[in-house]
């Protein structure tokens, strides 16, 4: 495996951070070529950047010495290229004393079968539902199917965990929470992958992320080269509301630079 950047993360939803951190593992690479991508250095122009190649014994180690730091969770940040090498990573770390909850964190394009295969190493799965439209996932993200896709991985993961449960302090132990990065120009697109989520079951919680600003390639696509409008975004927030969702995690408008990493620092994250 190819790994980016390994580190306490505070920037996550308030259950997965917690107040100490999650114990992130940012692999390099992914299924996925979003035209927009916050984190375009390791995903896609990883190459030109310093990554370490870990097998799986070298990654089980690493997770054990998160745990020494009181990582809330092991949070396997774009793992959809890397399951099999991953799952045999936490195969070892448990068998070495790992007692911590791991975290999928997905773009959700995934494979159910492999899903299937990882049943039982799992206990947080937090997705992405990107696109319910055909033609933005083709244009944006080269994975016209995503829209196919993404709906039976969402149930396939809602089935191994059921909704996010949390301990005493509000710390996630096991469950979904999924996540939908609103795009400007895009809220038909929106109002479809809320809708989704809702027909699996309105107990999910979901992280409606308005951080979305044009990096990467986007300013070589005029419709959404520019930030997201307040109507855009809470429109969207109050749509979700009526939908019924139970809990919904919000960001400030005006934050689009605060989740904003750089990967050429040692600690990306630091501002």
């Amino acid at each position: 495996m190819l790994v980016a950047h390994i580190g306490l993360h505070h920037g996550e939803e308030p259950p997965i951070s917690g107040t100490h951190g999650s114990g992130t593992v940012f692999f390099a690479g992914c299924n996925l070529r979003c035209v927009f991508c916050q984190n375009w250095q390791i995903s896609q122009m990883f190459r030109q950047r310093g990554v370490v190649p870990m097998t799986p014994h070298d990654l089980a180690q690493a997770m054990l010495e998160l745990q020494t730091h009181q990582a809330h969770n092991i949070n396997f940040v774009s793992p959809s290229h890397v399951v099999w090498q991953m799952a045999e990573s936490i195969r070892i770390a448990r068998d070495e004393g790992l007692a911590l909850p791991v975290v999928y964190n997905s773009g959700g394009y995934d494979a159910v079968e492999a899903l299937r295969a990882i049943r039982g190493l799992v206990e947080i799965y937090m997705p992405d539902i990107k696109y319910m439209e055909h033609e933005p996932a083709r244009r944006y993200s080269g994975a016209a199917d995503y829209p196919d896709i993404v709906p039976g991985v969402l149930e396939e993961m809602y089935d191994q965990v059921g909704p996010l449960r949390t301990d005493d302090n509000g710390i996630a132990m096991r469950g979904m929470l999924v996540r939908h990065l609103v795009l400007p120009g895009l809220g038909e697109n929106s109002r479809k992958c809320l809708q989704t989520l809702a027909r699996i079951s309105t107990k999910i919680p979901v992280s409606l992320m308005s951080q979305y600003s044009p990096q990467h390639k986007a300013r070589h696509y005029p419709e959404i080269n520019r930030s997201l409008t307040p109507a855009e975004y809470y429109e969207l927030v109050d749509y979700a509301l009526d939908l019924g969702f139970e809990t919904l995690f919000t960001q400030d408008i005006s934050s689009t630079d605060t989740y904003l990493p750089d990967f050429d620092r040692e600690n990306p994250f630091e501002k």
